[in-house]
C-alpha cells in the first residue's frame, strides 16, 4: 500500500494528475447525483455537538493518505454533519442554493486560483468583474453611474458603505482617527429596528460604536418610520451630535419588509446624509418586471448592496456592492506600498476599494449563471418563488387556526399557530409554536426558523431554493398543520 501511495505523489508533493482526473470525474458524478436528489438527506443535520469532531483524528497525518479513504470519510463523517442548504425543503433562512453553472464557475475559479487585487494580477478577473456587475446593474435597473465591486457578504459591503459615508464628512478621520478628538462630535447612524445586525457590527468596527447607532421605530408593516427618522435627526442636531448616514432596507431579514426608500432619500438630501440601501435579499426581485417597484428611490442612494448568493442561485460567497462615487471608497481605503505599485493607467485596482488585499475570482461563477439562465430564466425562477410564497400566505390566511404576522411582499412568510376558539396566554402560544418548529425540523423533510415580531414568537418560512417547487411547499404546510393538530391533542 505504501509503495502504491508513493507512486501517486510527485517529488514536489502534488497529486498525480491522472489520479486527479479519476477522482475529479468521480466527484463530478457524486455532485450531479447529489443535486438530482438532495432530499435523500435530512435537511437539518441530526448530529449532536462534538459528534463529528470525535470521529476525526486528533492530529494531522504523518503520511499521505489515499483520496479514496479521504472521500469515504467525507461521506461517512462529514455528510451526516451537514445541514443541506441545497435541499428543496430548506426554508429556514434566505435560500442560499448553488446552481449547476455556479458550481462549475466555482471549480474553474479554484483551478485558476488567481488573486484579483490588481488589474495586472489577472486582467480578466478585474474586467470580468466590472462587466458582470454592470450586467447585473442593468438587470436591476440601477443608475448608469453606479460602479460595483464583489465582496464576500453584505456584512462587508455595508461596512464599506459606512466607511465611505464617514470619509465623505471630510474630517480627516482616515489619517487622524476618531479617538481623542474634541473637534469631532458623536457621529450618528440611523437604521430601523428591523435592520440587519451586520450594520451595527460595521459601526462597531469603524469606531462609530453602538451608542452611535440610532434604531428608528417601524410602522405596522415593519417599515422604517420616516417621521420618526426626521425627528431623531433633528434631536441629534440640536444636541450637538453629527448625523452622517441612513441605512434603508429592501427586504428585511425577519419579515422582508421594504423601507420607503424614496421618502428616506428626501430626508437624506435635506440633511446632507449618505444613504445606503441594503437590498441583500429583496434587491434581486427587481429583475422581475412587476417587482421593479422594490427599488423605487434607490436611484437617489449613494450606495447599494445585493447578494447573488441569496436569491440568484450563486454559491457562497458573492455580494455585489455598488457605489455612486468610487473615489470616496478609494479615499477611505487606498494604501499602496512600493511592492504593489503598477504603471497601468485607466484600470481598476480593486484592492483600493476596500479592506481586502487578497480577492477571490468571484465574478466567474456569477457570469456563468447569468449567461446560462439569461434574463428570462432568472425572471422565471424568481417569479415562481414569489408565486409559491403568495400561495403559502393564502393558505395561512384561509386557515382559522393560523395567523399571518406580517406582509409578505416576496416569498418569505411569517405566521403562527393560534386557534381562535381557545383562550391562551402569549406564553402558551409561544410554547406551541416552538414545539411546531421543533417537530417539523425533526422530520428531516423541512427546515424552518423562528423570529420575533413586536415581541411575539413567529414561524418564518423562506422560499428561495432553486429546487423548491409547489409540491415541496405543500408538504411543508401539511407538516406544519399536522404538528399543530398533534400538539392540540
Amino acid at each position: 500500500m505504501e509503495d502504491n501511495i508513493a507512486e501517486k505523489i510527485t517529488p514536489q508533493g502534488e497529486m498525480d494528475l491522472e489520479e486527479f482526473r479519476r477522482q475529479g470525474h468521480a466527484i463530478v458524478d457524486w455532485v450531479a447525483d447529489y443535486l438530482a436528489h438532495p432530499d435523500d438527506y435530512p435537511v437539518l443535520s441530526r448530529v449532536q455537538p462534538g459528534q463529528v469532531a470525535e470521529q476525526l483524528a486528533p492530529g494531522p497525518p504523518e503520511q499521505s493518505e489515499p483520496l479514496d479513504e479521504i472521500l469515504a470519510d467525507f461521506r461517512e463523517i462529514i455528510l451526516p454533519g451537514i445541514t443541506h442548504w441545497n435541499h428543496p425543503g430548506f426554508m429556514a433562512y434566505f435560500g442560499i442554493s448553488g446552481s449547476g453553472p455556479g458550481i462549475l464557475g466555482e471549480w474553474l475559479s479554484a483551478a485558476l486560483n488567481v488573486n484579483a487585487m490588481l488589474w495586472r494580477t489577472s486582467p480578466a478577473a478585474t474586467e470580468l468583474e466590472e462587466v458582470t456587475l454592470d450586467w447585473l446593474r442593468q438587470l436591476l435597473g440601477l443608475p448608469a453611474e453606479f460602479r460595483g465591486i464583489i465582496s464576500d457578504t453584505a456584512s462587508i459591503s455595508s461596512m464599506l458603505a459606512l466607511a465611505a459615508a464617514r470619509e465623505a464628512l471630510d474630517m480627516d478621520i482616515r489619517r487622524r482617527g476618531l479617538a481623542g478628538r474634541p473637534d469631532v462630535p458623536r457621529l450618528r447612524l440611523y437604521v430601523s429596528e428591523q435592520t440587519h445586525s451586520s450594520v451595527e457590527k460595521g459601526a462597531i468596527t469603524l469606531g462609530i460604536g453602538q451608542e452611535g447607532v440610532v434604531k428608528i421605530p417601524v410602522d405596522e408593516a415593519f417599515r422604517l418610520d420616516v417621521a420618526a427618522l426626521q425627528q431623531a435627526i433633528s434631536a441629534d442636531q440640536q444636541a450637538g451630535r453629527l448625523p452622517f448616514c441612513v441605512v434603508a432596507t429592501v427586504g428585511t431579514t425577519s419579515t422582508t419588509s421594504v423601507d420607503p426608500v424614496a421618502e428616506i432619500a428626501a430626508v437624506c438630501r435635506q440633511h446632507g446624509l449618505w444613504l445606503h440601501v441594503d437590498g441583500a435579499y429583496g434587491g434581486s426581485a427587481a429583475i422581475v418586471p412587476e417587482m421593479r417597484w422594490v427599488l423605487d428611490g434607490v436611484d437617489q442612494a449613494d450606495s447599494f448592496v445585493v447578494n447573488p448568493h441569496k436569491w440568484l442561485f450563486t454559491p457562497l460567497d458573492c455580494s455585489a456592492f455598488y457605489v455612486r462615487d468610487p473615489a470616496m471608497l478609494q479615499r477611505a481605503f487606498s494604501l499602496v506600498p512600493d511592492y504593489l505599485q503598477t504603471s497601468e493607467t485607466g484600470v481598476t485596482n480593486y484592492m483600493d476599494w476596500g479592506v481586502q488585499l487578497g480577492r477571490r475570482f468571484r465574478a466567474l461563477k456569477l457570469w456563468l449563471i447569468m449567461r446560462h439562465f439569461g434574463r428570462e430564466g432568472l425572471v422565471a425562477r424568481l417569479r415562481e418563488h414569489i408565486r409559491l410564497g403568495q400561495l403559502l400566505a393564502e393558505w395561512i390566511d384561509a386557515d382559522p387556526d393560523f395567523q399571518r404576522m406580517a406582509p409578505a411582499p416576496f416569498s418569505t412568510v411569517c405566521f403562527r399557530y393560534r386557534p381562535p376558539e381557545e383562550v391562551q396566554t402569549e406564553e402558551e402560544i409561544e410554547q406551541r409554536n416552538e414545539a411546531i418548529v421543533a417537530e417539523v425540523n425533526q422530520s428531516g423533510e423541512i427546515f424552518i426558523s423562528p423570529t420575533r415580531l413586536n415581541g411575539r414568537y413567529a414561524i418564518r418560512a423562506a422560499i428561495g431554493n432553486i429546487r423548491t417547487d409547489e409540491e415541496m411547499v405543500r408538504r411543508a404546510w401539511t407538516l406544519i398543520r399536522q404538528a399543530a393538530v398533534r400538539l392540540n391533542g
